[in-house]
């Protein structure tokens, strides 16, 4: 089965279970995550509430070897009133936290230009189980993973950022992407410290893409020859 064939509960619950931590936990007995997420989607879907899937979930219709533990879209303020089953439990300017029934969500909120931005234009729709959702380009995915880099490193949390960086990588070695564009998007977003930062960051990604694109070449190369 490809990833795009997976349900987003199926996804969830296997982010979940696999997870060495849950095995004790509640969420491992719970047998409706599949369920839940179609009915979240469905609500979305019938209120005509404006979305916008990103994070793992989206990533894991890209590439492959990601596992996630919650479900994190793109609304507007306005919007998350539209869908009261969503119980929010944090909440600042940029970001909300929450719980539909058994599913955490995380929300990224469009009072952020850049977040409200990549909700208008970087979207396309993407097939999960047997529905179809809203979801972030790959452009959409690395624009956000870059704009959030400064401040993971300058909060110390580097496994966080790690993981990023390697989503960025991962999307970059399976799909061709024009960097240029997003690097000016990010200007507009970024504190000019921030940008210089996240230009090294993004130098280093494309070097290691670049490696492996050659390590892997040779070996090609040499498997031939062989």
């Amino acid at each position: 089965m490809t990833l795009a064939a997976r349900s987003v509960g199926a996804i969830v619950h296997d982010g979940i279970y696999f997870d060495v931590k849950n095995w004790s936990d509640e969420l491992m007995a719970d047998r409706n995550l599949l369920e839940t997420a179609d009915t979240l989607f469905a609500l979305l879907e019938t209120r005509k509430i404006p979305y916008l899937l990103v994070g793992g979930i989206a990533i894991l219709s890209y590439i492959e070897g990601r596992n996630t533990q919650d479900i994190d879209f793109i609304f507007s303020r306005k919007d998350l009133d539209r869908l009261p089953e969503l119980i929010l439990n944090d909440e600042n300017r940029d970001f909300a936290r929450g719980d539909f029934q058994s599913l955490q969500i995380d929300c990224l909120l469009t009072g952020n230009k850049l977040f409200k931005r990549v909700l208008e234009k970087y979207r396309t729709r993407r097939t999960f189980g047997n529905i179809e959702i809203e979801c972030a380009t790959v452009e959409g995915l690395i624009l956000l993973k870059l704009y959030a880099l400064p401040s993971l490193y300058r909060q110390g949390q580097m496994g966080r950022a790690s993981l990023y960086e390697g989503d960025i990588t991962q999307l970059l070695l399976g799909h061709e992407v024009n960097l240029k564009p997003l690097l000016k998007e990010l200007s507009k977003h970024l504190l000019t410290s921030d940008l210089e930062e996240t230009q090294d960051i993004m130098a280093d990604i494309q070097a290691r893409v670049a490696r492996m694109k050659r390590r892997s070449q040779h070996s090609q190369t040499r498997n031939d020859d062989t």
